[in-house]
């Protein structure tokens, strides 16, 4: 799974990449610092507990995000 979503406080998207097949669990944020996670539930807590919808332009994408994290548990 690979999915981008602007935020309001830079000028590149922020990116969650989850690769199973190759064991990369990471995200990039809007100033282009990154995170690197052992496995997909690491990242999705990570997530649920740094960013917010506020912090978006299109807060329902947002939302479409940690929807498609929640098949990750």
């Amino acid at each position: 799974m690979e999915f981008e979503i602007k935020a309001k406080d830079g000028a590149f998207a922020c990116e969650v990449i989850i690769d199973e097949d190759n064991g990369r669990y990471m995200l990039r944020n809007a100033d282009t610092t990154g995170e690197f996670f052992n496995d997909p539930v690491q990242l999705k807590e990570w997530i649920k507990n740094n960013w917010h919808a506020n912090r978006f332009e299109d807060p329902n994408k947002y939302q479409q995000l940690m929807n498609e994290l929640e098949t990750y548990s």
